[in-house]
Order: C-alpha cells, then sequence, then structure tokens
C-alpha cells in the first residue's frame, strides 16, 4: 500500500507559532544570567541579544529560500542530499537521530520535570520520570494529525508568550518602567569573565530551533509564499520577546543580580509577588517546555520518515497512518530514544551535545544555498536578499561559535564528532545490505 502523502493543512499563523514554540523552549529562562557572567554591562547583554536575534534571522532568510526551493518534508536532509549526496543527508538524519534533536527534546523535558516538582513540591527523584511522561505525552498527541498537532501547539506557542508578557510586565512595572534597567545598563563593576564569543554561545543556543518549521513544509498550505513569511514573522516575535525579557530581568535584578541567578525569572517574580509569583512562572516554563519538546519529536519524525522512504533507515519509517497522514512509527521511535537518554544523562550533558550538533548542521545546511545558486535554474519564490554577503556572515559567525564551543567543551564536541564519524560505517554497510536507491 502507497503512502498518501502529507496533506498540506498548516497556515501561516501555525507556521509562525511552529517557528515561536521551536525557539523558545528554556533558554531565555536560563541562560541570561550566563551571559550576564560574561559580560560587563547591561548595553553589551542587550547588544548580544539583538546581535544573537539579527543573526538567526539571517539564517531563517536563508531557510526561507531553501524552503522556497524544495517546499517537501525533510528540511535539512532533503538540502544536503539533493547538494552534497546521500552521504552527507544519511549523516545529519544519523546526528539528529542520536544527538541533536533526540537530544534537544530530552534536555527540556528535563527542564519540565525540575519545573514540575518544583512547583507541586514532589520528590527530585521524579524528575526523570516526569521528564519521561511529558515525552509520551507530547508524542500521543501528534499520533492523530497536523492539524490536531498545530492546534495544541498553538495553545503551547500563545501559553509561553503570555508567561513571557507577563514576566516582561511584571519586571518593568517593578522597577518603575524600567528605571532600574537604565542604570544597570549604564555600568557594572562584574569584569567580563570571557570573550564576547564565549557570551554569545547562549545567547545562540537560546535561538536555536529556527529551522523545525522546514522540516514540515510538506504539510505548509501555500508554502512558497508562507514559509518565508512564517519564518521572518516568527523570528521577529522572538527576537522582541527575548529583548524585553532581558531589559526587565536588568530592571528587577540589575546586571549584577542577573550575573549572580540561576532562575532569573523565578527570581523576577518571587520578588513581586513572592512563593506565589515563583510558582506562577514555573508553570509557564514548563508549558513553554512541552511546546519545545512538542516540535521538536514532531519536526525530527518527518526527517526519518523521508529517509526511510529514500531507503537510508528502515522502510517501516516511512509509512504514514492512511488516516492521520502522519508518520506515527518515526515518531515513536525519535520519542523512544529521547527517553533513552532521559534515562541515561543529565541536563547539562544533553545540553551541551544538542548545541553543538545543532548549530553545526545550521553551518552545513546554509552552505548547501550557494551550491543551488550554482547549479539550479530555477527562480525561487523567495530569494534571500543581499546574497551572498548575508549566507556568508551566517557562516564566518556560526562556524566561529562552533569553534569556540569546542575548545571550551571539547569533550562534548569530541562526543558528536564521534557519532558522525561513527555514521560512515553504518551507512556503508546499510548501502550494501539495506538500500533500496544506491547513488
Amino acid at each position: 500500500m502507497e503512502n498518501p502523502g502529507y496533506a498540506r493543512r498548516l497556515t501561516l499563523m501555525d507556521a509562525a507559532l511552529i517557528v515561536v514554540g521551536g525557539i523558545i523552549g528554556g533558554g531565555i529562562f536560563l541562560n541570561p544570567g550566563i551571559v550576564a557572567q560574561r559580560t560587563a554591562s547591561g548595553w553589551v547583554l542587550l547588544g548580544l541579544w539583538v546581535a544573537g536575534g539579527l543573526l538567526t534571522l539571517i539564517g531563517c532568510l536563508c531557510y526561507a529560500e531553501l524552503g522556497a526551493r524544495r517546499p517537501e518534508a525533510g528540511g535539512s536532509y532533503v538540502y544536503l542530499r539533493e547538494a552534497f549526496g546521500r552521504l552527507s543527508g544519511f549523516l545529519f538524519g544519523w546526528t539528529m537521530l542520536l544527538v541533536i534533536y533526540s537530544g534537544s527534546s530530552a534536555a527540556v523535558a528535563t527542564i519540565f520535570g525540575s519545573y514540575a516538582t518544583a512547583v507541586f513540591g514532589l520528590s527530585p527523584d521524579l524528575v526523570k520520570p516526569l521528564a519521561v511522561g511529558a515525552l509520551v505525552f507530547v508524542t500521543g498527541l501528534n499520533l492523530f494529525g497536523i492539524r490536531f498537532g498545530a492546534q495544541v501547539q498553538n495553545v503551547f506557542a500563545i501559553l509561553k508568550l503570555a508567561a513571557i508578557t507577563v514576566l516582561v510586565v511584571t519586571g518593568l512595572a517593578f522597577a518603575g518602567a524600567g528605571a532600574g534597567a537604565t542604570q544597570a545598563l549604564a555600568t557594572s563593576p562584574t569584569a567580563v569573565t570571557g570573550s564576547l564569543a564565549g557570551a554569545l554561545l547562549p545567547v545562540l543556543f537560546a535561538f536555536s530551533g529556527f529551522s523545525y518549521l522546514n522540516n514540515l513544509a510538506g504539510e505548509v498550505r501555500d508554502p512558497q509564499r508562507t514559509l518565508p513569511r512564517a519564518l521572518v514573522v516568527g523570528m521577529l516575535v522572538v527576537i522582541a520577546a527575548y529583548v524585553l525579557v532581558n531589559y526587565a530581568y536588568l530592571a528587577v535584578l540589575g546586571h549584577d543580580g542577573l550575573a549572580n541567578s540561576n532562575a532569573p525569572a523565578a527570581d523576577v517574580m518571587s520578588r513581586v509577588f513572592g512563593a506565589a509569583g515563583a510558582k506562577l512562572i514555573a508553570i509557564g516554563i514548563a508549558i513553554s517546555t512541552l511546546g519545545f519538546c512538542n516540535i521538536t519529536l514532531v519536526a525530527g519524525a518527518r526527517v526519518l520518515q523521508v529517509m526511510g522512504q529514500d531507503g537510508l533507515f528502515f522502510g517501516s519509517v516511512a509509512r504514514l497512518h492512511p488516516r492521520y497522514r502522519t508518520p506515527n512509527i518515526a515518531l515513536m521511535m525519535l520519542s523512544a530514544w529521547a527517553i533513552v537518554l532521559v534515562l541515561l544523562a543529565n541536563y547539562g550533558q544533553l545540553l551541551d551535545f544538542a548545541a553543538f550538533g545543532d548549530w553545526a548542521a545550521y553551518a552545513v545546511t546554509i552552505a548547501t544555498l550557494f551550491w543551488y545558486r550554482r547549479h539550479s535554474t530555477e527562480r525561487p519564490a523567495f530569494a534571500t536578499p543581499a546574497y551572498p554577503l548575508l549566507p556568508l556572515i551566517f557562516l564566518v559567525v556560526v562556524i566561529g561559535v562552533v569553534v569556540a564551543y569546542s575548545l571550551d567543551k571539547p569533550l562534548s564536541a569530541g562526543v558528536v564528532c564521534l557519532v558522525v564519524l561513527a555514521g560512515l560505517p553504518v551507512y556503508a554497510v546499510w548501502r550494501r545490505l539495506f538500500s533500496k536507491v544506491t547513488r
């Protein structure tokens, strides 16, 4: 029985909220304190968040052209397979399954478990069981069609934006409409503890996830027009949210207070509303993490499904549900591996592995844009502005960040590189024994 094919049911609003939900996870509630530790003033801190947002916006513009050229499921896997060959696509999918998407889902699900135990006063021993439960929950939501899954995701995205709005309004109101932030921006006795590249790392990792929509391009209505609009609109919403949240942190905590905070969102809310405020924002963060896990698993499942269709993965994962037209086997497989990672690793390890792999994959994927421009005669519905300058800026900065990350965390970077290298013999064996199509 042939696959019925994906159903194009995602609207512009659905797609834009997928971008928002794929980026805003737990990073904005945790990483600003790390950035403050590595900067000398609030102005530098805010400048880095703006710079990180603009760099990610450039990435969105590049992905918008790639999506307009190939508006089908699979995203980066499809671009890499077509531009650099099947081995390149396989290595992306292999690393995506073992480290990037599964690791991101597992890490953020662990954040959910941590906040859920804090909100309800549960034992810390329940963090991992709750994380597993969160992954099972969001997997189950997406077994019954992209339309239902998108509606749930829209609710998650709107609720997380509502939580951010409450945080921003509370912070600015408490500090006299930003007077505290203005003072914090001006100067700080905190010394710079690392290079700007080191400070940019946690910023960029908080912006990870902008590519997930491209994996779902086969289910977007009028994708040549909708994908670029959704990527840009969603990214602008995230940039505004991130900058305002950091301004609110500075308004209440000051630069030094932010640098000394392990949970700035909870610290801001607790100063205004006490324990009740901390619980309120914890619930918002938990919802945010559920939305992120939801998008990550859904997007990753589409990559596995296309790989199976190409003969580069098990044939069973290529099958779509005949009624709901969803890759349920691929979805459950990715979710199962994410659960294994939750049980085997801690949050820090998962975050390090996933973050390094994620941004390295962005750089390699955007490099395919140069291949398309040189070898394709088609005129896409959307073209990256200021080509080749903007893609080159993205590549240079991201490669610099990846190198800096490798120097900062050589063990984590080395593990990811080993996973990629391990894919070479696996690909050779798979092509010899199982692949239906060779190249």
